[in-house]
């Protein structure tokens, strides 16, 4: 485990009296609203930021506008070279910035590694990407004319990141969208602020050494408040919202209101249905890692457990011994399995969700309890809890952000899609199964309504390659790979007339 204190040093994060970003440069706060920040892990304080005022919101505003007019005009590679060279700074830091994240978040040192892995990775994704923004030539009905399609960057994009993944979610949206040719102002959660304070310093020295403008990439800290000045601002042209339903709402209506844009990465009810033919070992890993993975704490946390009803006694029995085998307490120390929620309120919602299902009719079958003493000071610790639950539970109808894992039993497969799609989320699944029949089921239009459906592998852990995000109140937006380019540009369709004459479309006649 690396010495954090080293480890602040090196990022240059700090107890800041600055609150605003802008490229190479802090602008000092003229307000005084202090967030002090206290790490899950140990309790202890990591630092504290000060929340931008107006009068900082509108020069970041400015200088945003001020480099737009700039970087659209770059060549796109061009952008892309940018891009590299941070993803390359980012590579020199990886152990440093994941044991921050770890530390201020509480998710595992693993984990936290792994995430500044995934800004690594969308970085090499978008460099591909800036030399493929690829438009369409279209046949014309009319002679000697030519139509095309083509993209154009949209200008400002807001980006409203979680606390969950301080850093990875603001480079999904921030690199592709810095290729497409679009400007970036990051609100980051106002619980891990410091992780994106630290991804701001890592990449002054990219921006410095090729002499861009400040106002490319721009952090503001503040509290929801700030997320709700950005939705209603004209000037944004996409906020890019990642949080709860209940968050992404009210950002949706907001951002409506004034047409503007909005991609939104909302809650998850994931579930994994274990059929009867499915291995079972390979399954076990799976859902003990969907669900006690990052504490319970991901937007594709395994919530749910459908468990097809032949196989449901030894399942539920090789999952409990394995849920005894866990080890929480610190996360940086790496034999540690679980570290903490975020704060005490997080812990708050994990036992009154417990009590809830009491109340409902079911039981706690394993876990459940709040750890307290030695190493366990910060208050923030709890054991992962297996309950044996309904599907129609008004509390497993929601979703908890802890880990809790409600498990059910089927008799036939299309019972099981019924309850893994009778939920109002609809982000992440996954069936294990041997059964190619069952499979491919699964996955077809009358199987999974999910924005993610895998087979044989778990509900987290998803690849930068491809769109990630789910429907229903999930939100409907994709962020990352496949073509998910498109939402951070505008399209534009061209009709070129190299002719002498002016042919009307649908054969129309004007003569003049």
């Amino acid at each position: 485990m690396q010495n954090m204190s080293s480890v602040l040093k090196q990022l240059g994060v700090r107890s800041v009296s600055e609150s605003v970003c802008t490229g190479v440069n802090w602008i000092t706060a003229v307000g005084s609203q202090k967030k002090t920040i206290q790490s899950p892990v140990d309790g202890k304080v990591i630092g504290s930021v000060v929340y931008a005022t107006e009068t900082e919101y509108e020069a970041v505003m400015k200088r945003a506008q001020d480099a737009f007019l700039i970087w659209r005009n770059m060549p796109a590679p061009k952008r892309g070279e940018i891009v590299r060279q941070y993803g390359n700074v980012l590579r020199q830091h990886k152990d440093a910035l994941g044991a921050l994240v770890s530390y201020e978040m509480g998710k595992s040192l693993q984990e936290g590694k792994g995430e500044v892995q995934e800004m690594i990775d969308i970085c090499d994704f978008a460099v591909g990407l800036s030399r493929q923004l690829y438009g369409l030539n279209i046949q014309s009905e009319r002679p000697e004319h030519r139509m095309m399609e083509q993209w154009h960057p949209l200008g400002i994009v807001g980006v409203i990141s979680a606390f969950n993944f301080p850093v990875a979610v603001w480079s999904w949206n921030a690199m592709i969208a810095a290729v497409c040719g679009n400007v970036c102002i990051w609100k980051p959660s106002e619980k891990t602020p410091l992780s994106a304070v630290a991804c701001m310093n890592l990449l002054k020295s990219v921006l410095q050494v090729n002499q861009l403008p400040e106002g490319i990439f721009t952090l503001i800290n503040g509290d929801a408040d700030m997320g709700k000045r950005m939705a209603e601002d004209n000037r944004i042209a996409l906020v890019s919202a990642t949080g709860s339903t209940r968050m992404g709402k009210s950002v949706a209506q907001t951002v409506a209101a004034r047409l503007g844009k909005s991609l939104l990465e909302l809650g998850g009810n994931n579930a994994i249905i274990i059929s009867e033919h499915a291995d079972l070992k390979m399954a076990l890993r799976a859902v003990v890692f969907g669900a006690v993975g990052t504490a319970g704490q991901r937007c594709t946390t395994t919530r749910r457990l459908i468990v097809h009803a032949s196989v449901y006694d030894q399942f539920l029995k090789q999952l409990v011994k394995a849920y005894k085998q866990l080890k929480i307490g610190n996360p940086l120390l790496e034999e540690n399995h679980v570290g903490p929620l975020i704060d005490k309120a997080a812990v708050d919602q994990f036992s009154s969700a417990l009590t809830q299902l009491k109340q409902a009719g079911g039981k706690v079958l394993y876990g459940g309890k709040v750890l307290s003493g030695a190493g366990y000071e910060s208050g923030c610790y709890v054991q992962p809890a297996i309950c044996e639950a309904m599907n129609t539970y008004s509390i497993v109808q929601q979703e908890t952000f802890a880990p809790i894992l409600y498990v059910m039993k089927y008799q036939h497969l299309s019972e099981a899609l019924a309850m893994q799609n009778d939920v109002k989320q609809g982000l992440s699944s996954a069936i294990f199964t041997n059964a190619i029949q069952e499979a491919e089921r699964f996955i077809s239009a009358a199987g999974s309504d999910c924005g993610i459906a895998n087979v044989n592998i778990g509900t987290s852990g998803a690849e930068i390659g491809g769109a990630f995000g789910g429907e229903k109140e999930t939100g409907g937006g994709r962020e990352s790979g496949s073509d998910s380019w498109k939402a951070y540009m505008r399209r534009q369709t061209n009709t070129i007339n190299y002719g002498t004459t002016i042919p009307l479309a649908q054969g129309i006649k004007f003569d003049l």
